[in-house]
């Protein structure tokens, strides 16, 4: 192919597509630049069906260091490893946007292969990735019905809510940072598909204009992709996808009978998952053909009618498995301090769905260093995810985190962020990890909510608890749909939805949204997020009744962290030569202690006695002596004129011959010696920093600092 060039402008910045140069064997490619960060999309199928019973869709999302100029830190490895955490949620991003244009029967393996070439520090990848990956399987011979396109959104930090908003379009990184949320909205034929924010408790109605005017903007690249795709798409191909057999269909349907509905409608999720085992089995049993297995076929059909079983009764007779109301929750239970010894702790419940949320606190060195492509950083607030297969009731391999682990992390440290406080507040590092020990739906969720008791349970500073909630949706037309409050089981596994919102009294700080569907309308949206906010406050009220603020002391196994302010050209006399001053303090006080560039500093200590040590060490060595003050002072040097004196580390003064009795003195060395201690006071201190002491007319006054002024 002749390579083409296509151009358009996008919220004040040239979008650029260039296809047919690049990565010629794949089924389809796109190169896409924004301002300056460029992305390759490719997008390969394999020839012949796989054993999957499933969609075997994968999508990786590669950063390259040298995209922005870097050279990996560290001395033996030099070229990248594993993807990084946004790395793997930026694919899975993208992945909950593509995935629903594909026919889920494909059992063909298909390859997403994104790889970011350049990168301008401005304009994030993502969304140019994901704009890349629709035109690339877009232009492909892959069927696929897209096309879809998504956006970013905020606010200036003026901004008001009514007709007056002040919207901001693809921000960049710095008026990312002045935002009140975070908002990527994905989308195609105007409706939205995929939703992901992060929000300072931005009120629902805000988010909701948001969504909305994105609409627009987002049918704009839409139409973009439409003439390139006209112009340049391939003829797709026709994959070998089996046709159900409607005469098996209808034996499976007969041999079901009354059956299905039996083992579905029930409360209990174990005895639910059990009866329906049992049931299949049963069916596979009695239909399949041995010497010509359908054993596939038969699986796919029996989740197809307990679908459709979901679906309808849900529909039509507002009839959920276990009984609940459209709008109701499952049974809270909470308790804090549930470890002796640890700093923090909680345990949520939500039905069965349980989530053992843990606090650890630590000082400023502690924080998590992040090498990336992007920027380099230090996180000061992580939240952990753990889904270990016992949570299900199944076996499995154990090990590192998974993708979905690391993705449902993310999201409840993205909701449970906007409530930590800020390092010149609260100087810990703080580590938040959430054991999931039982799992029937929305497990991230009671992470987030088990997380804020922890958080109070140590006594973090938070103002008020977050907790969230899982929605979902059973559809047959725009107009004809119910909207479900607290999915679980067979609502998460064959809805249309999955809405996560996370939130305080005050507003929402994490949603994510994806669809196994075409996409929802702005309606659909409104409705999800009112009843989401409504479980959200009773989930609260719930959680209030067992803890409703912060503790006011922290646990006495948690470490102390002191902080002190100094001038920028003092941290030299704090480290010492060759590090001899700083090494001595730790060594003396068994405080640790860290140094920003900007003067403060923070000393972290098992015991509140050795940090204040530290800290009054520090403090003497950095602050300047007034007149008047008096010290027990060591003498450093004699003179024929007087003789030096050390009164604070570091900081010594001279005390003149005529200074040193009320009588005259001939020598020095009469009345002190080097290496003694004698009280002394500042007489005055000149225009050049100079200290004059004297040991006369000494009084205490209340300026007296005591023999431990030099340590």
């Amino acid at each position: 192919m002749k390579p083409k060039q296509f151009k358009t402008d996008w919220a004040g910045r040239e979008l650029k597509v260039e296809i047919g140069q690049l990565a010629g064997q794949a089924n389809g490619s796109a190169l896409l630049t924004y301002g300056q960060t460029t992305v390759l999309a490719t997008v390969v199928i394999d020839k012949d069906p796989s054993n999957a019973d499933y969609l075997p869709l994968s999508v990786e999302y590669e950063e390259r260091l040298y995209a922005a100029g870097k050279i990996k830190s560290g001395r033996f490895v030099k070229r990248e490893g594993r993807p990084s955490d946004e790395s793997i949620l930026i694919g899975r991003m993208i992945d909950r946007v593509i995935r629903p244009g594909f026919n889920q029967k494909i059992r063909n393996s298909i390859q997403v292969v994104l790889t970011v070439l350049s990168f301008d520090k401005e304009n994030d990848s993502d969304i140019p990735a994901l704009i890349a990956t629709s035109l690339a399987l877009g232009i492909s011979d892959i069927p696929w019905s897209g096309l879809v396109a998504g956006m970013r959104i905020g606010r200036s930090s003026n901004g008001q809510a009514g007709l007056d908003q002040k919207w901001v379009l693809n921000p960049t990184y710095q008026a990312r940072e002045k935002s009140d949320f975070d908002l990527i909205v994905a989308g195609k034929d105007d409706k939205i598909n995929m939703l992901e924010c992060g929000a300072s408790q931005v009120p629902e109605e805000i988010l909701l204009a948001a969504i909305e005017f994105t609409q627009p903007h987002i049918k704009k690249i839409i139409d973009f992709q439409k003439e390139i795709v006209e112009e340049l798409g391939k003829e797709k191909i026709d994959l070998e996808i089996k046709k159900t057999d409607q005469k098996l269909v209808k034996e499976v349907e007969n041999w079901l009978a009354d059956k299905l509905e039996k083992a579905v409608y029930q409360a209990d999720k174990v005895e639910r998952a059990k009866d329906l085992v049992i049931l299949e089995i049963g069916l596979i049993k009695e239909l399949d053909n041995k010497e010509d297995s359908r054993e596939g076929e038969i699986r796919e059909i029996f989740n197809d009618l307990v679908d459709d079983l979901v679906h309808q009764n849900i529909l039509k007779n507002d009839k959920r498995p276990d009984g609940r109301g459209m709008d109701e929750v499952r049974p809270i239970k909470v308790q804090v301090a549930f470890l002796d010894r640890t700093h923090g702790s909680a345990l949520f419940n939500r039905g069965t769905t349980q989530a053992l949320s843990v606090v650890t606190l630590g000082g400023p060195s502690e924080g998590q260093t992040i090498d990336g492509m992007k920027f380099d950083t230090v996180k000061q607030f992580m939240h952990h995810y753990n889904f270990p297969p016992y949570s299900v009731g199944e076996t499995g391999r154990l090990g590192g985190p998974g993708r979905r682990d690391i993705g449902h992390g993310a999201l409840a440290e993205k909701s449970l962020l906007p409530l930590i406080p800020k390092k010149e507040d609260f100087p810990y590092v703080i580590r938040l990890v959430s054991e999931i020990l039982s799992s029937n739906g929305s497990s991230s969720m009671a992470s987030v909510s088990g997380s804020s008791l922890a958080l109070m349970d140590a006594g973090v500073p938070i103002k008020t608890h977050i907790s969230g909630i899982a929605m979902g949706l059973m559809m047959e037309s725009d107009e004809h749909y119910k909207v479900l409050t607290d999915i679980q089981g067979p609502e998460d596994h064959h809805g249309d939805m999955d809405c996560k919102v996370a939130g305080t009294k005050y507003g929402v700080t994490g949603c994510q949204m994806d669809v196994k569907i075409d996409g929802v309308t702005l309606d659909i949206l409104k409705k999800t997020f009112v009843q989401a906010k409504k479980a959200r406050l009773g989930i609260i009220e719930d959680m209030e009744k067992v803890i409703k603020e912060p503790r006011v002391q922290l646990s006495p196994l948690a470490p102390r962290i002191m902080t002190i302010q100094i001038d920028k050209d003092k941290i030299r006399t704090v480290i010492g030569a060759g590090g001899k001053m700083i090494n001595e303090i730790v060594d003396k006080t068994g405080a640790k202690v860290d140094i920003e560039d900007d003067g403060l500093i923070s000393i972290t200590s098992l015991n509140e006695e050795s940090g204040k040590k530290a800290f009054e060490w520090i403090k003497d060595l950095t602050r300047e002596v007034e007149p008047g003050e008096v010290f027990q002072g060591r003498v450093t040097k004699i003179t024929d004129f007087g003789a030096f004196i050390e009164v604070l580390p570091g900081q010594e003064g001279l005390a003149h011959i005529s200074e040193l009795a009320d009588y005259r003195v001939e020598k020095v060395e009469d009345i002190v010696k080097v290496g003694q201690v004698v009280p002394v006071k500042v007489k005055r201190i000149d225009d050049f920093g100079r200290i004059s002491l004297t040991l006369k007319n000494i009084s205490n006054n209340g300026h007296d600092k005591g023999e431990d002024s030099i340590k």
